[in-house]
Order: C-alpha cells, then structure tokens, then sequence
C-alpha cells in the first residue's frame, strides 16, 4: 500500500541567494525530501533582500532546480522593521495559510526561531505538526551581543515567541545537545522529541583532492609558508579587533614563513586598517570574496584554521559551519573556550587549541600549540583531523534524524 503524500512547508528568515540558505538549508531539504512518500512537495519559503535580488531569468533557473526535489519556493520581499514590516508579515502568513490550506501540508518545519514566528501562527491556524530545526536561543544571542536591550520590546517579544514555539513544537533538531536543559531552564519545556543535528558538512567536496594545490600555493605565494586561514564575517556575532590581535602574535611567532589567507566580504581598507590597530603587516595578508564552489579549494591551502565566535553564554548552543569544513579538510583550528560541542572536541582530540581567554598569552599559546601538532607526521595529522569531521559533522547525522520524523 503506498504512504500517503506528506506535504511540508519550511520556513526561513533568509534569502534564496544567501549561504544560510544554499548551505545551511538546501542541503536538508533533500534530505528530507528522499524521507518523504512519491508526489510529496516542499514549500520553501525565503525573505528575499535586495542585496541578494533575484532576476525574471534566475527565478525560472531557480524553479526548474529545485522541481528535482519536488521543492517550491515561495519568496517574499523583505520589510525592515516598522508597520510595513508587519503588514508584510500579515501578508505572508495569510498567503502561506492558503497554501498549506490548498495542498494539505502536514508539517511546518522551520529553521531557527526567528523563522520560527510565523511557523508557528501557520501550526495554530491549521494544526499542522511543528518541527523546530537549527534550535539555539536568538533573544539573549541578540542582548549578548549588544544588538539589544534586554528590556527592549523586540527582546522581550522574541523570547516569548521562543517559548510558546518550544512548548508548541513535537520534534525539536538542536545544534548541541545543553539546548535540552537551556529549554528547560529558559522555557519551562521538557521534550519528548529531541535530537542533535549540528551544521553538517559535504565530505566529498571538503576533501583531501583541495589540499594543497601546487598552481594555487604559487598563485598566492604560500608556497613553503604556514597559512592560516578564516572564512567569514569579522564583527556581530564574530571577533574583530582580536582576531588580528592573535595573527600579530602568530606573525611575530612564525616570522615571514607566516601566511594569512581571509575569505570575506570585508573590504581591503577594513582589512588594512583593523591590521594596522593590532600593528600586523597587512601584505602577510590575503583577503577575497570566493563563491562557494571555490572555498574548498583556497581552505585547502591553509595549515590551520580560526573560528572566532565571540564566546558570550549562548554560543555554549551553536554548530559553525567552518569547523566542519576545517576538520574535512584535516585542519586543526583555534577556537574560543565554550563555543558549541566544538571547542571540547578540539580539547578531548587533542585537533587544535582552546583559548582560555581573549588575551596576548592566551594567543601565544594557542599558536605554539598549533606549532607541535604542526609538526607531526602531516598525512597523519590530517587523517586523524578528518575523522573527527566523519564522525562529528558527517550528513549521516541528519539523515537518522530526518528518518525519524518523516520516514515513517
């Protein structure tokens, strides 16, 4: 007897065109959608800015795309704060109500809280079942990094919404393991439901092939050099000023055999000038902005990686992507004190360094750490680093963990 069609609507707060999106959600729902009975759809919702504008030509690329995997994709213009903004939220609820009304959707499965509002209004208005994806706390992340007031009324409304979402949810995904008893603690919820599916990452394009690569080390001078790499954003949620603080003493360490390779957005005169206050030689440095298909290729030229989440509580419930990325690639890393699972991972394998603290000792042992595990057998190092990422950030785990909900 066939299963009956399962039809879903997924809800994100990002753009189609943005990494959080093409990384960090595409991914899944194929995932998902090879769990689910033949002829089921996804309904894909993404909050298009206009930085990440889709053209006439690309929304049919777009479409023709994701009809693979059964995968619809419902955009919207984003409002920023402000009454438009909530009209335009009215209007997008009401416009996926019909949807889900019109195609029987089942489930509305959402990533992150702040995607989480309206999945969770749409799971009232039709009794569908909740599913939490990519759960870790917002409100406070946006209070611990002076985004807002903790009496502000954004902050105070998030955090309710992040409870009665929590108490509304039937299955929760979370990036770690301490978000159960955080929920606890936070919302007064206890889940009969919970499961750990960190940001997962694609082995086979992170592999051992992008090592390395002798026309690029000659292309960028790396070659014979100790290279550091870091792929994203400096500020927000990230270290800035300490990120060029720990390069410094890295320079001064190394001396000219000492490489920096950025993979960002920021520009050159940003880059030139945060070097500048830390009195780094910013020509040590190269910075570009690469596509994603390219990134595999130029982390690949490093020795080692930094991921400079800035170590406030709540980042003790996050999963970032470059660890995984980093541990494919057999790179060992520096990483703050409690940042996720990863940090005690670092620690236990013995595939990096964990800062203590932000401060010039604290770099300086982080980098003579990075020195001795530089300086074992490489070929070693680098399989014992890969394995972490087949164990720890392999897609099996999201596999097991989207079979539970949707493939029975």
């Amino acid at each position: 007897m066939a299963k009956k069609i399962t039809n879903i609507l997924v809800t994100t707060f990002w753009s189609y065109k943005d990494a959080l999106v093409q990384n960090c959600t595409l991914p899944y729902l194929k995932i998902i959608h090879a769990n689910l009975p033949k002829g089921s759809k996804i309904f894909l919702l993404t909050i298009e800015q206009q930085q990440f504008a889709i053209s006439a030509a690309e929304r049919q690329q777009i479409q023709d795309y994701l009809k693979q995997w059964n995968i619809v994709h419902c955009s919207f213009r984003y409002v920023s704060y402000g009454w438009k903004a909530y009209l335009n939220w009215l209007r997008i609820v009401l416009s996926l109500w019909l949807i889900m009304v019109k195609n029987n959707v089942r489930y509305v499965h959402t990533f992150c809280t702040t995607a989480g509002i309206s999945a969770y209004l749409l799971s009232l208005l039709t009794g569908a079942t909740l599913v939490m994806d990519c759960y870790e706390p917002h409100a406070e992340a946006s209070v611990e990094n002076d985004d807002w007031k903790r009496n502000s009324f954004r902050f105070k409304f998030l955090f309710w919404l992040e409870k009665l979402q929590s108490r509304r949810a039937k299955y929760v995904l979370a990036n770690t393991a301490g978000m159960q008893q955080y929920a606890k603690e936070k919302y007064g919820v206890t889940f009969s439901h919970f499961c750990v599916r960190p940001n997962c990452t694609n082995l086979n394009q992170f592999s051992e092939e992008h090592i390395k690569k002798p026309t690029l080390l000659a292309q960028y001078g790396f070659e014979n050099k100790i290279v550091c790499v870091y792929a994203g954003k400096l500020g927000g949620i990230y270290l800035k000023q300490e990120v060029f603080d720990l390069l410094k003493v890295a320079h001064n360490y190394w001396g000219d055999r000492f490489r920096v390779l950025l993979l960002t957005a920021h520009t050159r005169a940003e880059i030139e000038q945060m070097a500048a206050n830390s009195q780094l030689d910013s020509h040590i440095i190269t910075s570009l902005f690469a596509p994603h298909h390219l990134v595999p290729d130029l982390m690949g030229l490093a020795d080692f990686g930094i991921t400079p989440v800035k170590p406030v509580p709540t980042k003790r419930y996050c999963s970032p992507v470059k660890d995984g990325e980093y541990w494919a690639l057999g790179l060992p890393i520096i990483i703050p004190q409690n940042i996720g699972d990863d940090a005690e991972i670092v620690e236990r394998y013995n595939i990096g360094a964990v800062l203590s603290e932000l401060s010039i000792p604290a770099y300086r042992a982080a980098i003579e750490k990075i020195d001795a595990l530089l300086k074992e057998d490489n070929v070693n190092l680098r399989k014992r680093i890969r394995h972490i990422a087949e164990q720890y950030r392999g897609f099996h785990i999201a596999e097991e963990a989207y079979a539970h909900i949707y493939g029975s």
